[in-house]
C-alpha cells in the first residue's frame, strides 16, 4: 500500500479528492460502504484513511486513541500540526475539528511496522460488513435502512505493549451491539499479534442510524446491493 496515492499534502495542508477516497476503501480496505462512492451526495473520506495517513505521518505510538467528530470531504482541507502533543486536535481550513488524538508511551517511525499495522487494520476493518456486522444486527432484530445505510466509524483505541516489533496483524475476539430506537453502537474488540503473540489489545466503535426492525428480505437485498458493487469494482 503507497499511501501517498491517496491523499494530497501542500506544507501542512491534507486534503482528499473524492476519487483517493473512494479508491482507497475499495482498493485497500474492500470497502464498499455507499458514502464512499465518489458519486454519492454523503460522500466522505474514510476514517481508515484518514488513520492511516496520521499514523504515516507522525509515528505509531504505544497507545493512541482516535475520535472523528465530523465527516470530511473532498472540500475540507485539514491542517496537521508540526509535531503530535499527548492531545492533538486536527482542525479544517473551515475551523471545524474532525479529530482527536490521544497518545502515550514510546513511538516507533519503523514503516515496516506501520505499514503492515495500518493494512492489516484496514483489511481487518474492512470485512466489518457484512461478515460481522449482518450476524449482530440479526442477533438483535434490527437492521440499517437498507435505501439508506447509516453505518459511521466513531472512534477507535489501541494499546500495544512494546514497539520493538516488525509487523503486527490483528484477530477480532468480540463483536458487541447496543441499540436504543433508531439509533446503536458496534464495538469491536481485536488482539495485536506478533506472530501470534498477542502484543497489545484495540476497539474499534462505529455508530448506527435508521435502525428498524430486522427482515430478511431487506438484508438480502442490502447485501446483494453491496455485493454487486464489488463485482462491479473488479472487472
Amino acid at each position: 500500500m503507497n499511501i501517498e496515492d491517496f491523499y494530497r499534502m501542500e506544507g501542512s495542508r491534507l486534503s482528499f479528492t473524492r476519487q483517493q477516497g473512494s479508491d482507497f476503501a475499495k482498493r485497500v480496505a474492500g470497502d464498499f460502504n455507499p458514502i464512499h462512492h465518489p458519486d454519492s451526495k454523503r460522500f466522505c473520506v474514510p476514517g481508515d484513511l484518514l488513520f492511516s495517513v496520521i499514523v504515516h505521518h507522525y509515528g505509531l505510538r504505544q497507545n493512541m486513541a482516535f475520535q472523528f467528530s465530523g465527516m470530511v470531504d473532498d472540500s475540507v482541507q485539514l491542517l496537521l500540526p508540526e509535531c503530535e502533543e499527548e492531545h492533538t486536535e486536527i482542525a479544517g481550513d473551515n475551523g471545524k475539528t474532525y479529530l482527536s488524538i490521544d497518545c502515550s508511551g514510546e513511538v516507533s517511525h519503523n514503516p515496516k511496522l506501520i505499514e503492515s499495522f495500518s493494512r492489516r487494520y484496514v483489511e481487518f476493518s474492512g470485512k466489518t460488513f457484512p461478515d460481522i456486522l449482518i450476524p449482530l444486527v440479526k442477533e438483535h432484530g434490527v437492521m440499517v435502512n437498507p435505501d439508506r445505510p447509516l453505518v459511521i466509524y466513531d472512534r477507535m483505541s489501541f494499546q500495544l505493549d512494546r514497539v520493538d516489533i516488525a509487523q503486527l496483524d490483528l484477530r477480532l475476539v468480540d463483536a458487541q451491539l447496543e441499540h436504543s430506537g433508531k439509533r446503536g453502537e458496534v464495538t469491536l474488540e481485536y488482539d495485536l499479534l506478533d506472530q501470534r503473540e498477542r502484543v497489545g489489545h484495540g476497539c474499534k466503535h462505529m455508530a448506527l442510524g435508521g435502525l428498524r426492525p430486522y427482515d430478511q428480505s431487506d438484508v438480502d437485498r442490502l447485501v446483494a446491493s453491496y455485493e454487486e458493487d464489488k463485482r462491479k469494482y473488479s472487472t
